[in-house]
């Protein structure tokens, strides 16, 4: 495989660098990291980068959506490259404007790139997951969405050094103000890195039975994740729980599922687990053409049995 001249990366969470470093290394020759701050600098200085480009910040209140033209400043310098972001709502925001900016072609949620004769390929899914496309971004500039998972993160080296150059901020035609900011509950949990997962579905019938799922989890040493419904209908679980096509994409070793039906959209999230172990009490639901064992049951019988053997 090919690799480009210049791939840049850029991420609002600098949890993803690590995997973003991973990609661009393998397709890129030089590879510049931007980020927010000092202390991400330092952070992302470890992971190999051969040079850091710091945005300047406007107001403590910033949107990433309004650097949009400090960064397009940073890479026109170049004839072309990659801009590789995480597949995030804001990096998906700011990418679009850099698309325009840039004119250049965009693909979010990747699962794959691939460099031939310094054109970029990416594979991404299609219709709810059911299919995958791969395209092919005809342009100088090219910007991909890393989805999570993806990648195996790189790895830190403390006595990597680089340099840190700064860019001024450059206001843009029209900038997002943020009057107010707000904090919100989130969920420390990141299910893309978790070795294990135990995910809950339709099959539990009530929120209060949820400290049965995560006392099994606490014995297998596991996270908790869930179906989109649980999520998103009842609200019983975070936002950062959901498996699924527009949720976490898992890379565990074993991937235990209760009373989760199987549908397409949720096992697009949760295939990449080396092990799946299904429990459901319909001997017809369409998890069982997925797992590696299934056990035919109610999980109100089963993991409470589970748990004690377990022990």
């Amino acid at each position: 495989m090919s690799q480009l001249t210049n791939v840049w990366v850029f991420s609002d969470n600098v949890e993803r660098y690590a995997e973003l470093m991973t990609g661009a290394r393998q397709w890129g020759q030089r590879v510049d990291a931007i980020v927010q701050d000092a202390e991400q600098a330092e952070h992302v200085k470890q992971l190999g980068a051969d040079s850091i480009i710091m945005l300047e910040k406007n107001t403590p209140l910033q949107r990433i959506e309004n650097y949009a033209e400090t960064i397009a400043a940073q890479i026109k310098e170049k004839n072309g490259g990659l801009l590789l972001m995480a597949a995030t709502r804001r990096c998906k925001a700011l990418g679009a404007r850099l698309s325009v900016q840039l004119d250049a072609a965009m693909v979010n949620d990747a699962i794959s790139v691939c460099i031939d004769a310094g054109t970029v390929y990416a594979e991404h899914r299609m219709y709810g997951g059911l299919a995958f496309g791969k395209e092919k971004l005809n342009s100088a500039f090219t910007i991909v969405t890393l989805a999570p998972g993806v990648l195996e993160p790189a790895a830190t080296n403390p006595a990597h050094g680089c340099p840190v150059v700064s860019a001024s901020y450059l206001r843009p035609q029209h900038e997002i103000l943020c009057q107010e900011r707000r904090a919100k509950s989130l969920s420390s949990v990141d299910l893309s890195k978790a070795k294990r997962v135990v995910g809950v579905g339709r099959g539990l019938v009530a929120q209060d039975d949820l400290s049965m799922v995560r006392e099994l989890a606490a014995v297998l040493g596991a996270e908790v994740g869930c179906s989109r419904p649980i999520a998103e209908g009842e609200n019983w679980m975070e936002r950062e729980r959901y498996i699924g096509v527009s949720g976490v994409l898992l890379k565990s070793d074993l991937y235990l599922t209760l009373g989760i039906s199987g549908q397409i959209q949720h096992m697009v999230g949760g295939n990449g687990a080396r092990v799946i172990v299904a429990i459901n009490k319909d001997k017809n639901a369409p998890i069982f053409n997925y797992a590696d064992y299934g056990l035919v049951g109610d999980i109100y019988k089963v993991v409470p049995a589970l748990i004690e053997q377990l022990r």
